[in-house]
C-alpha cells in the first residue's frame, strides 16, 4: 500500500507542478523519477529503459532530419507559393472584399484554407514546431500586404499542424511516445499511417469547422509589429543632444535616462552611425540623435529633460527607417536566460545585444516601464537588434520564434530536392518495412528509417554536423524517457489499476467505448494542463489497465490517447505551436477558449467515433 499511495502522491506533485508551469517538464519528470527510484516503486533497470527506447532515439533523429529539411528553404518556398506575393485576390467564399479605399479587407474562408493546406500536409511528415516557426512570419507579411487581419490566420495556421500531425506515426513526437509505450510493454506498435484512420476524419471536420464558424470566432486583430514599422511616430521618439548641452560627456545612466516613464532608450546615432544597442556607460556627445521607444504619453517627459531638444518631425520619419529595418520579434521560451527577472535585472540588453522595443503578453500590449517588466514564457518581444541577431537566434532554444522584417536566407540553398527525396524514402521504408528482409533479425521499422535519413542528409551536406547535435531538443527527449519511467511506476505501484479500473465502473453501462471515450476526454484535459508528451506518458498505464479489464484489444484505446493528446485547441500552454503563434496573433487565453473548445468537442466525438467503427465494431 505504501508504493500506492507514495505514486499517487507523486503524481499529483508532477500535475501541480506542471499545471503551475513552475519549472519544465525535463526537471518535473526527471526528479519525479529520482524519487520514484528512491521510493523503491521502480528498479535501475526500469528507470534508465525510457532512454534507451526506439521511440525516444527516433525523436531524436526526426529533430535532425527537420532542422536539414529546413535548412533548405524549402519551407519558405513552399509558403510563398501557397500565399502567392501579396498580390492574390481572396475574395468571396474564397475571397476577400475591401473595404474602402486604403481600408482593410476580410479574411474569406478560401484565404484561410489556402494557408492551413500546406501546413497540414507537412506536419504529417515533418516535426511540426518547425513549420509553425518558418510559417508564422511568412503569414504575418502575407496578412500585412493583404490588408487582412492577422488575427484570423495564426490560430488556423497551429490547428492545422496539428491536424497534419495526428495523421501519421511521426506528425508528432507524441505519437512516438505512445508508440514506444506500447513496444516497451511487448505490443506491436502502430503502423506508419494507423492513426490516419481518425485523424484524417478529425482533420476535415476541423477544416469544416474553421471555414464556416470558427473563422468568425477568431479576433480581427492586426499585426502589431507591422502596425509599429508603418506608424514609427506611434513608437519612435527622437532627441538632439545640441552643443552645450549639460548632458554632453555624461554616461547615459548619469543623466537618467534609462530612468524615464513610459520611454526607453533604444539606440543612439553618433555621425551616421548607430551606436544601439545602448548600454549605461554609453557617453553623450554634441549632435548625437537619441532613439526613444515607448508610449506617446512619454514625450512629455523627453520635452521637459534639460540638455535635450526635439528633432524636426520630417527629419524623425527619413531615420527611424534604418531603425526599423533592425526590428525583430521574438516569442519567449521557458529555456530563456531571461524568464522570470526583469528586463533591467536580466541584463537583456548585454545578454542578448538587443533593446526591447515593446512586450506583449496574452494578446495586450503592456504598458508598464519596460525595465520593470517581469518576462514569462510566451511573451512576444519587439526587439532593435543588430544584423546578425537573427541568424545567431534563429536555432536558438532560448526564444520560440525569431522573425525579422526581412526573410533569412536558407543554410543548404539548393539542396532541397535532394532532402525532400531522403524524407520521402523514409517514410516509405518506415510504411513498408514489414515485407523488406530484416536487418540482424530486426524487422525495418521508423527507427531505422529516420536514423538512414539523419546520416544521409549529414553525408549531403544538408545539415553540418554541429547542427546536427544543436537540432536535438534534449529537454524533450529527457522528458519522455523519464515519463516512461514515470509510466512503468503507475503500472508497478497499482496507481493505474486503481484508476483503470474505476473508470470501467464509472462507464459499465456505456461498455468499451463508454471507456474510450473517457480515455479520449481524459487525455485531452491533460494535455490542454500539463502538455501533450506528459498527457501521453500518464495515460498509457491506465489506458492499459482500462482495456484488460474490459478483456478488449488496447489498441484503440492507445489510439485515442496519441490522438488526444495532441487535440491541444483550447489552451496556449497545451501545445507549442499554440503558444508560437499566440503573441504573434496578439491572442489571449480568452481567443483560444472561445475558437479551440468547439473545435476540442469536434475532435472528442469524430474521433472516438472513428476509433469505435475501425476497432470495435
Amino acid at each position: 500500500m505504501f508504493e500506492l499511495y507514495f505514486t499517487l502522491a507523486v503524481l499529483v506533485g508532477i500535475l501541480v507542478l506542471l499545471a503551475l508551469d513552475i519549472t519544465g517538464p525535463d526537471a518535473v519528470f526527471g526528479g519525479a523519477l529520482i524519487v520514484l527510484l528512491f521510493g523503491g516503486v521502480v528498479s535501475p533497470e526500469e528507470a534508465l529503459a525510457g532512454f534507451s527506447n526506439k521511440g525516444m532515439i527516433t525523436v531524436g533523429l526526426l529533430f535532425i532530419v527537420s532542422r536539414a529539411v529546413e535548412n533548405t528553404g524549402v519551407f519558405q518556398l513552399l509558403a510563398d507559393r501557397f500565399l502567392g506575393d501579396g498580390g492574390a485576390t481572396v475574395g468571396a467564399g474564397g475571397a476577400a472584399g475591401t473595404a474602402g479605399a486604403g481600408g482593410v479587407r476580410r479574411a474569406g474562408a478560401g484565404a484561410v484554407l489556402k494557408m492551413m493546406a500546406p501546413v497540414t500536409t507537412l506536419s504529417a511528415f515533418l516535426n511540426n514546431i518547425p513549420i509553425v516557426t518558418i510559417f508564422t512570419p511568412v503569414v504575418k507579411r502575407w496578412t500585412a500586404s493583404q490588408r487582412l487581419p492577422v488575427g484570423k490566420f495564426l490560430i488556423p495556421l497551429s490547428y492545422a499542424a496539428i491536424f497534419g500531425g495526428v495523421c501519421t506515426l511521426i506528425g508528432t513526437s507524441t505519437n512516438l511516445v505512445v508508440h514506444g509505450l506500447m513496444l516497451e510493454n511487448g505490443l506491436e506498435g502502430f503502423r506508419f499511417f494507423e492513426l490516419a484512420r481518425a485523424g484524417v476524419p478529425i482533420g476535415l471536420f476541423g477544416y469544416a469547422y474553421l471555414a464556416v464558424v470558427g473563422r468568425l470566432l477568431l479576433p480581427e486583430r492586426y499585426d502589431e509589429l507591422a502596425k509599429m514599422t508603418e506608424q514609427p511616430r506611434e513608437y519612435f521618439i527622437e532627441m538632439l543632444v545640441p552643443s552645450g548641452s549639460s548632458l554632453i560627456g555624461k554616461t547615459v545612466d548619469q543623466a537618467r535616462l534609462r530612468r524615464l516613464q513610459s520611454v526607453y532608450l533604444t539606440d543612439i546615432e553618433r555621425e551616421g552611425d548607430h551606436l544601439g544597442p545602448v548600454t549605461p556607460d554609453r557617453r553623450l556627445a554634441a549632435g548625437d540623435r537619441l532613439f526613444f521607444a515607448g508610449r506617446t504619453d512619454g514625450v512629455a517627459d523627453l520635452v521637459t529633460t534639460a540638455g535635450l531638444e526635439p528633432v524636426d518631425q520630417q527629419t524623425l520619419a527619413v531615420d527611424t527607417a534604418e531603425i526599423r529595418r533592425h526590428l525583430v520579434e521574438v516569442v519567449v521560451s521557458g529555456n530563456c536566460a531571461a524568464v522570470g527577472r526583469t528586463i533591467r535585472d536580466s541584463n537583456f540588453r548585454s545578454l542578448y545585444d538587443a533593446a526591447v522595443v515593446a512586450v506583449s503578453r496574452n494578446g495586450e500590449r503592456l504598458n508598464a516601464r519596460l525595465g520593470d517588466v517581469e518576462l514569462h514564457e510566451g511573451d512576444t518581444l519587439v526587439l532593435l537588434a543588430k544584423s546578425n541577431f537573427a541568424r545567431r537566434y534563429r536555432f536558438s532554444r532560448e526564444f520560440l520564434l525569431v522573425s525579422t522584417l526581412d526573410r533569412i536566407a536558407p543554410e543548404a540553398k539548393g539542396r532541397g530536392a535532394f532532402a525532400l527525396a531522403v524524407v520521402a524514402v523514409m517514410v516509405v521504408l518506415a510504411a513498408t518495412g514489414r515485407l523488406l528482409p530484416t536487418i540482424g533479425g530486426n524487422r525495418v521499422d521508423m527507427f531505422y528509417a529516420a536514423a538512414a535519413a539523419a546520416a544521409l542528409l549529414i553525408l549531403g551536406r544538408t545539415i553540418r554536423p554541429g547542427q546536427a547535435r544543436e537540432a536535438v531538443r534534449w529537454d524533450v527527449l529527457v522528458t519522455i524517457g523519464a515519463a516512461f519511467g514515470v509510466s512503468r511506476a503507475l503500472l508497478n505501484s497499482g496507481a493505474a489499476e486503481l484508476v483503470g479500473h474505476g473508470l470501467v465502473q464509472l462507464m459499465a453501462p456505456f461498455g468499451p467505448v463508454g471507456a474510450l471515450a473517457a480515455v479520449f476526454l481524459a487525455t485531452v484535459l491533460f494535455t490542454e494542463l500539463i502538455t501533450n508528451n506528459a498527457a501521453a506518458a500518464l495515460m498509457f498505464p491506465i489506458a492499459f489497465v482500462t482495456a484488460s479489464s474490459l478483456g478488449v484489444e488496447p489498441t484503440p484505446f492507445f489510439v485515442a490517447i496519441a490522438i488526444a493528446a495532441s487535440a491541444s485547441f483550447a489552451t496556449p500552454i497545451g501545445y507549442q505551436t499554440n503558444l508560437i503563434v499566440q503573441g504573434p496573433g496578439g491572442y489571449r487565453f480568452r481567443d483560444f477558449l472561445r475558437v479551440g473548445l468547439p473545435m476540442d468537442a469536434i475532435a472528442a466525438v469524430v474521433g472516438v467515433t472513428a476509433i469505435a467503427l475501425w476497432y470495435m465494431v
